[in-house]
């Protein structure tokens, strides 16, 4: 049915991006999930369906192409489960005809605190006037088949639009109290080119000077861009290489990092380099803070080794053919990310405030539905 629903310009447009995710010339977690946001708004816009159920098969169909084509590029999966928490709360909405839902069933206790965390919120006013017209909202009605979706659609597009604002003020959210996380003569040590990282030092350099020492992040170099960005703002920096950030630790006062995934146990995927980080600023007692969306939040867990890469680049980067007479006696791995445990992380700083490892969980829980951790 939902292979039925999907018009053949929707297909052309969720194929396209599936290529374009599978050649990697998509690249960045925030970048692709606003493009899957902007192709699952195309894909609702013109979709047929009679009921909820056709809806969520439609949007899950699409996600699973999409996750199929990147499978390490989680930001995809998340945003598919975002959109269908959404639809659903609208739908609820609609369907109830007010936007307070309180059943018998939904009573609080002690044992459904435990088992699903922080109750979500749920009187939140609607924007959408829909409940002056819920009750016709119809579903499989057999004269107007199509009633349901026309119905619907306008308040879905809000909700579309909720996740793609959300997204696009990503970074102002993160930064916006920055100057309360970074102090005066203050040392930061950084790794690698976060976008995320970068907005939020840029925005308490008005309000503090400090220091930012970047390691360069060997073999991409993304530190150089760092520190040249961060210099041209206006902000003390220092470049140094990989190999001296046990050195100088004992000097830093924090440790500031990005992520490329933040799992569902508090560990998260991040930048190659950034497990040596986490791992000296332990054995110095340094407090390591992340900063990222809460777009990266991923209802799963490690499923690679300790120390296991979620991808990994071209090897030539580290050791060329040209030197040819230890090709042959050595495997060389470039990874792209490392696995950073959660007892190596004190905070994620996030658009939604800031949260321990141990609380992840919960905030899983809050943005998207059970039955979605398996698309």
């Amino acid at each position: 049915m939902a292979t039925d629903s999907l018009s053949v310009a929707n297909q052309r447009v969720v194929d396209t991006l599936a290529a374009r995710l599978r050649r990697r010339q998509v690249v960045g977690s925030r970048e692709t999930a606003l493009e899957t946001v902007l192709v699952l708004r195309q894909v609702i816009s013109k979709a047929r369906f009679s009921n909820i159920d056709q809806l969520v098969e439609i949007i899950r169909s699409v996600g699973r192409k999409l996750v199929e084509a990147q499978p390490k590029e989680h930001t995809v999966g998340n945003t598919v489960r975002k959109v269908l928490h959404h639809i659903r709360e609208e739908y609820h909405t609609a369907s109830k005809g007010t936007a307070v839902v309180s059943t018998s069933k939904d009573t609080l206790s002690i044992a459904k605190f435990v088992l699903q965390g922080q109750p979500r919120k749920q009187n939140v006013p609607q924007k959408t006037t829909l409940n002056e017209s819920h009750d016709m909202l119809k579903e499989n009605d057999a004269d107007d088949p199509d009633a349901f979706a026309r119905t619907l659609k306008p308040v879905l597009m809000e909700a579309i639009q909720d996740v793609l604002d959300e997204l696009e003020t990503v970074h102002d959210n993160i930064s916006k109290n920055a100057k309360d996380h970074i102090h005066s003569d203050e040392i930061i040590l950084t790794i690698g080119k976060s976008s995320t990282v970068e907005a939020f030092l840029k925005a308490a350099a008005p309000y503090r000077k400090y220091t930012v020492i970047v390691a360069d992040t060997a073999p991409s170099y993304g530190g150089h861009d760092m520190a040249q960005s961060l210099s041209s703002a206006g902000i003390s920096t220092v470049l140094v290489p990989d190999s001296s950030i046990y050195a100088l630790m004992s000097r830093i006062n924090k440790v500031m990092i990005g992520a490329h995934a933040i799992l569902a146990n508090g560990g998260m995927f991040a930048i190659t380099g950034s497990l040596l980080v986490a791992t000296a600023a332990r054995a110095h007692s340094t407090p390591v803070v992340v900063c990222a969306g809460q777009f990266k939040l991923t209802p799963q867990w490690n499923l690679y080794h300790e120390y296991g890469a979620l991808d990994f680049a071209d090897p030539s980067s580290v050791l060329g053919f040209e030197e040819g007479n230890l090709v042959d006696k050595v495997d060389v791995v470039n990874p792209f990310y490392d696995y950073v445990r959660p007892e190596l992380i004190d905070a994620f700083i996030t658009n939604d405030g800031d949260h321990p490892p141990s609380s992840v969980y919960r905030l899983i829980k809050e943005a998207y539905d059970d039955e979605d951790y398996e698309l």
